[in-house]
This record gives structure tokens, C-alpha cells and sequence, in this order.
């Protein structure tokens, strides 16, 4: 099979859904015939609001040159930004069949930023989404919850996540107060960040991660501990230190995050969603409360043990497998 990926999100960005797709890719290029279109190649422009994104300005016609040298037998559309705009055009026009992935909540994600009904931006997402073979979610319960708002061709995707950064290696020698109360993340404002920093917690908070808002939060509460953007193996020895691994996003689809901390042994403290509920796949391994002060001291108790057990059963090859039955699946 010759698959063709198109995704807007990608290095150096640091996100979940980067992430994703560069173990996906990993994964796929020892099985399937693998092409990526990203921004690497193409002149970029900062995302309004949030500059550490930067939009590929491509034209339509490069676009349709790379997908006809291609030659796919299915794309798969992974981002809803001028890449995947452009790409979806090109395959409508030419009958190449093709899959789209709903990975994050862009209506409630504008609305945060700007006064956009969320109405009008999920009009536009059935839109770019409908023409697709399947849209592709990380749970039933969103997919349950994208047909309610009228999207057609919902497929859950299993997500993964590459276990050799996470489940054994060194611990971070973080020389702060115990218990330790980490977050890793973007630093923007549909993170709800504020809501983990303003908790009356014991020991130290630590936050991971770059973003538009880190200035902001860095004054307001300047006894948490700001350690930036972290690569790998660091990150890694950073969950393992953690006492809790402290999620506070209301909006997220998924949280990959929460199977990293999972993997590495870090209870996981939360809000309930989806996303949360598919990861822990019923095992004690954290505590989701509509209080996420008393869902982060309740989860200091958790067994770390468990956490490894629950983490370990999103390996990226599976997610990769379920990953081809759905492409498969699209070609006619």
C-alpha cells in the first residue's frame, strides 16, 4: 500500500499530535510504502495568538505536484490547517480516497482566544470532515459525541505512544520539596493551566513545557518551578520523578500525556473525560474528580506499579496496526 500522511503539526513544534505522528510514522515505514507532506519545505508565517506555530504558506499547485509524484493509494489528512485544506482539495478533485483525524476541540479552543460561537467552527469542521472516508477520534465516547453534532464517518483510532522513552530509564534528580506535582504541556490558555497553579498543594509544582502564556504564568505564580520545552530521554526522567501528574484540560481529545506519565510510573490527577477514561481502561492508576484538588492529593495514594501496568498497554504498534485497518479500509 502506498499511504500518503499530511499533517500542519510538526518539528519543531512540541505537541501530542506531533508526537504522534512521528512515532506513527516510525512504525508505519517498516510496513507500508510511506510518504509525509509537511511544512518542513515550504515558507512558514507565525500562527496569530500563539507564534511558536508557524502555518506552511504552500501553493495549491505544489501540493498537487507532490501528491501526484506520490502516487497514493490513500492520503490520510492529519490537521485541519492549509496543508490538510489544500491536500483535501487535490484528493476531492482527483477521486484519491481519503481519511481525516479529529484530534483536538478547535471550537471550544477559538472561542477561548476570541469571540467565535463554536457553532460556526464546527459548521466549518463537518464541512472539511464530511467528504472523508472515515474521520478518525481517539475514544468512543467523542466519537458518540462528534455524530450527536452531526459529522458522519466517525472511526475510533487506538493511540499509542513509543514505550522505550518512558517505561524504565534514570529518574530526574529534582533537589524540591516532596510531593512533586508535575505538568507537562503547552503553556496555553485551553490548557487551563491556572487551575493546577492556584491549587493549595503541598511540596513543589513543576511545569514543563513552552507556549504563549508561560510569561503570564511565570509572574502570577512565581513559586511554581518553569523548566521550559524538554526533549527526550529528559522528559522521561521527569515523569518517573513525580509523586502526580496533574492534567487540568478541559478540551483535549486524548491527553497522550497522561499515557507518558502512566508509562513511567506517575499517578495521574484530572478532570473526568474521555480521553482519561479510555487511557486508565479501568484500572486504579489515577483519579479524575470534578475537584482536581482532591483528585491530586487522593492520587498520591496510587500505586505506581499499576500506573506501569496501565501505561503499558498503549504501545505505538498496536496504535499503528489499528492505524492501517482503518487506511485499508478506506481504499475502494
Amino acid at each position: 500500500m502506498r499511504l500518503l500522511i499530511v499533517t500542519d503539526a510538526w518539528k519543531p513544534q512540541v505537541n501530542g499530535v506531533v508526537r504522534t505522528y512521528e512515532w506513527l510514522a516510525s512504525a508505519l515505514s517498516r510496513r507500508v510504502d510511506l510518504k509525509l507532506l509537511t511544512p518542513e519545505p515550504y515558507r512558514r508565517a507565525p500562527l496569530p495568538t500563539y507564534p511558536e506555530i508557524e502555518l506552511a504558506m504552500a501553493s495549491p499547485g505544489s501540493i498537487a505536484r507532490f501528491i501526484k509524484s506520490a502516487a497514493p493509494d490513500v492520503v490520510h489528512i492529519g490537521t485541519e490547517g492549509p496543508l490538510g485544506f489544500l491536500a483535501r482539495r487535490y484528493c476531492k478533485a482527483q477521486g484519491i480516497p481519503f481519511t481525516t483525524c479529529y484530534h483536538t476541540r478547535y471550537p471550544e479552543y477559538i472561542a477561548s482566544r476570541m469571540p467565535i460561537p463554536t457553532r460556526w467552527t464546527y459548521a466549518l469542521l463537518r464541512k472539511f470532515h464530511g467528504a472523508a472516508a472515515s474521520t478518525l477520534v481517539a475514544t468512543a465516547e467523542l466519537a458518540d459525541e462528534l455524530r450527536l453534532r452531526g459529522f458522519s464517518h466517525v472511526t475510533t483510532w487506538r493511540r499509542g505512544i513509543d514505550l522505550n522513552l518512558f517505561i524504565d530509564g534514570p529518574v530526574e534528580a529534582l533537589h524540591l520539596p516532596r510531593p512533586i506535582f508535575l505538568y507537562v504541556g503547552r503553556l496555553a490558555v485551553e490548557k487551563n493551566i491556572d487551575d493546577f497553579l492556584k491549587l493549595d498543594l503541598p511540596g513543589s509544582k513543576v511545569i514543563v513545557g513552552g507556549g504563549p502564556e508561560r510569561e503570564r504564568l511565570q509572574r502570577a505564580y512565581p513559586q511554581a518551578h518553569f523548566l521550559g520545552t524538554v526533549g527526550h530521554p529528559r522528559l522521561g526522567a521527569l515523569y518517573r520523578a513525580a509523586d502526580v501528574f496533574v492534567f487540568p484540560s478541559k478540551t483535549d481529545t486524548y491527553g497522550l500525556v497522561i499515557a507518558e506519565a502512566l508509562a513511567s510510573g506517575a499517578p495521574v490527577a484530572c478532570y473526568p473525560s474521555s480521553g482519561a477514561r479510555d487511557i486508565f481502561g479501568g484500572e486504579a492508576c489515577g483519579v479524575m474528580s470534578e475537584s482536581l484538588q482532591q483528585a491530586a492529593m487522593a492520587a498520591l495514594d496510587v500505586s505506581r506499579d499499576i500506573c506501569r501496568r496501565a501505561g503499558a498497554r498503549h504501545a505505538m504498534e498496536a496504535s499503528a496496526e489499528s492505524f492501517l485497518g482503518i487506511m485499508r479500509a478506506a481504499i475502494p
